[in-house]
């Protein structure tokens, strides 16, 4: 009836626009082809900001980087009308129906579309039919890089464009506005690297079986912090090779202490090694860093050598000092080093020959029962005692090793010119 079909025509919500009204004649058009199919390429222009680098890896060689890329080329298929010569605004929906550049990032990953609350794509189009397309991806891409100099390296990282299926003689890659076409975050920050600097550069591709494609260069420089290995690596290491040379300057008779000494820092040292290579990848190059830990612990590992040297050498000297004064048996057959190795305590053969018999010399008796036994007990003690006091220093020297004597002055003076060297060959 007439009333019916009156308020059908009222009711707007159930009236289907015809295709001649749709703004942007979607349906008219064949989008799979690109714009200008069958004639020149397509120019389409990039332009990028990068909002931040997350994360720099040197064990899988590569980097994360969250950027904004934005899309330019012009699609007369979309133009329309407008009497305002305002754009139109579109989200991701859209992007389905029509045609966008088919860019991808070369080495790249992995890589995704923010979709939080929704997919961060943006499609603006102008009346003329030019389109800005615009996206907010993290890619996680590959960074070819050298240890050689690490941990005082500075790497070269980039980021690659390129259309995948159109080659140059259909699309045209290009920077939107030149070396403006790159722009960074005030902000952005890595706990590892200074982010000396970043540029935009483009280039060709060949591919034997495709033809060429334009490519496009996201590049930027990176130099490590050294602070943070100062203190993890270089100074540990450089105390393990000074507490190594406290040997030269204990009693060459004391064995245990040197010893020890000499078995903890060679300890130390592997274990500092062994966490710095943890940390990195396996290469197949010797780096900065194992340069300067292999050195150290050659010098802590000469140390060790150096009281053996001295030990054997002490020993041999001994016994022909024995041999020559008629002491080969008797009570004073015992030599100074075999005495150490029963009680652990310094013996001078000059003061223990006033001594009784295997006499205590590391502690004195507390538990005697008379002051008259006392007394007369600890007179040859008190005299051993006054004369190392006023002996001291006769006795550091006449017991000092010329191979102690020279290692003081030559281990110091070898390992602060290498520390030299090595920081002016590097830095």
């Amino acid at each position: 009836s007439k009333r019916e079909i009156k308020m059908r025509k009222l009711d707007s919500t159930k009236v289907r626009p015809l295709k001649s009204e749709q703004l942007l004649h979607i349906e008219d058009h064949d989008f799979a082809l690109r714009p200008g199919f069958g004639g020149s390429p397509i120019p389409v222009g990039i332009d990028v900001q990068v909002e931040s680098i997350d994360r720099i890896s040197e064990v899988d060689m590569d980097f994360t980087m969250t950027l904004y890329l934005r899309h330019y080329w012009k699609d007369e298929r979309l133009s329309f009308r407008s009497n305002k010569n305002k754009s139109m605004t579109f989200d991701g929906r859209l992007i389905k129906k029509i045609w966008v550049p088919d860019v991808f990032f070369v080495h790249s990953k992995r890589s995704f579309i923010h979709d939080t609350t929704v997919e961060n794509i943006m499609l603006r189009v102008y009346p003329d039919g030019n389109v800005l397309f615009s996206l907010r991806i993290t890619v996680s891409a590959m960074c070819f890089m050298d240890f050689s100099r690490f941990p005082l390296d500075t790497q070269n990282c980039s980021l690659e464009l390129e259309s995948y299926a159109y080659n140059e003689d259909d699309l045209m890659l290009y920077w939107k506005h030149g070396n403006k076409s790159l722009s960074t975050d005030e902000h952005i920050s890595l706990s590892q690297f200074f982010i000396e600097e970043f540029s935009a550069s483009s280039g060709l591709a060949f591919y034997s079986s495709t033809g060429w494609y334009n490519r496009l260069f996201i590049n930027f420089a990176l130099r490590r912090h050294i602070f943070f290995f100062v203190l993890q690596s270089y100074f540990p290491a450089m105390l393990m090779v000074m507490l190594s040379w406290v040997s030269f300057w204990i009693d060459r008779r004391a064995v245990p202490a040197r010893v020890s000494l000499g078995i903890t820092t060679v300890l130390t040292m592997s274990t500092i090694m062994t966490g710095v290579s943890a940390s990195m990848p396996q290469v197949s190059y010797i780096k900065a860093v194992d340069v300067y830990l292999w050195i150290s612990f050659l010098f802590v590992f000469l140390s060790v050598i150096e009281y053996a040297a001295v030990n054997y050498l002490t020993t041999i000297e001994e016994r022909k000092q024995l041999k020559k004064r008629g002491k080969a048996s008797g009570m004073y057959s015992m030599d100074a080093v075999q005495a150490m190795a029963f009680d652990g305590c310094f013996h001078d053969p000059d003061v223990d020959m006033d001594l009784s018999p295997f006499p205590d010399p590391c502690e004195e008796n507390e538990t005697r029962t008379s002051q008259t036994n006392i007394s007369n007990a600890d007179t040859p003690r008190l005299k051993r005692k006054r004369s190392l006091k006023g002996n001291v220093g006769r006795i550091i020297l006449q017991n000092n090793h010329v191979i102690d004597t020279y290692s003081r002055i030559i281990f110091p003076s070898v390992y602060i010119v290498f520390n030299f060297f090595y920081w002016g060959l590097y830095i």
